[in-house]
This record gives C-alpha cells, sequence and structure tokens, in this order.
C-alpha cells in the first residue's frame, strides 16, 4: 500500500479474540507496520501497563474484554495518559447508549466489526491522517436519537409490567452500563445462559423487543436514572 502519511507507532490493539487480533495485524501490516510496531493486549489492565511503559500513538480498542469494559479503558487513560492519541473503537456494539459513552469519554472513531476489510482499511487510513471515522450505519443512529425526542420518550405500554424481580434489576442496571451479556454473566457470578433467559423476561414486562428501547422504558417508569 502506498502511504502518503507518516505511521502512528507504536499501536496499542486492544483486543482479545486472537481472530480479529489476526485480521487486524494483516491489516495494519499493509500500511507498512512492523511486528515491533503493534502491541497487542487482551486484557484492559495489561493496555494500561503499556500504556504506562511506552508512549502509545494510536490505539485500536475493542469494548467487550474479559476484565471489563473498553469504555472505562478510554476513560481511565484519556486524561491521565493518553490526552491527545487518537483512538478508534472496533466493536460489536451498536446501540445509541453505548456509541454515546465511547464517544463522550474520549473515542475519535467508532467502527463495526462486520466491516469488510476494505472500509477497515479506509478508517484507519482516516484515523491516521488526522481526521475522525464514524461508521455510516451509526452515524445514522446517533442522528436519528438526536433529531427525534420521540424515539427516545415512546409512551410505555399500558401493559408493561413495572414488578421485575431483584436479579432482573440487578441485569438491567448492567444492560444500561453497557455490559454484554457475557460481562453481565461473570460480574453477577452466573451463567451467559441464566443472563440470556433474564433478558428475554426483561424485555417481555417491558413490552420492548432491543436493550435501546429497554433502557428508555425503564428510565420512563423510574427502573432507571
Amino acid at each position: 500500500m502506498n502511504i502518503e502519511f507518516p505511521l502512528l507507532k507504536p499501536l496499542l490493539v486492544l483486543e482479545d479474540d486472537p481472530a480479529h487480533q489476526l485480521r487486524i495485524y494483516k491489516i495494519l501490516e499493509s500500511f507498512g507496520y512492523e511486528k515491533q510496531d503493534i502491541l497487542f493486549s487482551q486484557t484492559i489492565d495489561f493496555a494500561k501497563n503499556i500504556c504506562r511503559s511506552n508512549s502509545v500513538k494510536f490505539m485500536l480498542v475493542d469494548l467487550n474484554l474479559p476484565d471489563g469494559s473498553g469504555i472505562d479503558f478510554i476513560e481511565s487513560i484519556r486524561d491521565k495518559i493518553a490526552s491527545t492519541v487518537p483512538i478508534m473503537v472496533l466493536s460489536s456494539w451498536n446501540t445509541f447508549d453505548v456509541i454515546y459513552k465511547a464517544l463522550h469519554v474520549g473515542a475519535t472513531g467508532y467502527v463495526l466489526k462486520e466491516k469488510d476489510d476494505f472500509e477497515l482499511i479506509f478508517s484507519i487510513r482516516t484515523m491516521l491522517k488526522g481526521g475522525a471515522i464514524i461508521d455510516p450505519a451509526i452515524a445514522k443512529k446517533i442522528l436519528k436519537n438526536m433529531n427525534s425526542a420521540s424515539e427516545l420518550s415512546f409512551d410505555v405500554n399500558e401493559n408493561v409490567d413495572t414488578n421485575l424481580s431483584m436479579r432482573e434489576k440487578e441485569i438491567l442496571a448492567c444492560v444500561a452500563n453497557g455490559l454484554s451479556n457475557r460481562e453481565i454473566g461473570v460480574e453477577l457470578n452466573i451463567s451467559k445462559f441464566t443472563v440470556d433467559v433474564h433478558v428475554k423476561n426483561i424485555y417481555q414486562k417491558l413490552a420492548v423487543n432491543s436493550r435501546t428501547k429497554a433502557i428508555h422504558a425503564a428510565k420512563q417508569i423510574g427502573l432507571l436514572c
């Protein structure tokens, strides 16, 4: 690949999935990055250590990590270690609340993992050239939520059951904090299958079909602040 701009080195990749790590490595290699230029971490704790001992110039961050949320990682290092470093979130999460939180705490780009290699290459190139990148699908979601208050403040169905169990309320709070079902299971020391069942029950009681709608419905009826 003919590069007309300097590469930002070293580069941190916070990603726990080996398959995605390999995919990212091959894409970065096409830019001209060498093995020693890329610092991989599968956990937030190790990524923080990398940032403390290296002057990282660019970061690619997943949100679902074994020891927490990539959003918390970005927030924890943004002011202390990496105040001006471009940070691109590369995640499967596409809910408005999670996207907003990531951008709010300091992410300068947000791209979905489902995009093909060509789109990821374009996104990384944009970031390396000093730009910010928001996946078009995500941009539409943000604009829709910003420009249509009715989408965020819908009338609560009269059949909504507000009598959630204590466990369901705990899980709902975790959902509102952007945790995946796997992360909720770890947080509450229960299986992912059990979390899946509780989330389904929450949807049924709140008469919704998505996490975003569950969060907004819960806020409207006072289950969440």
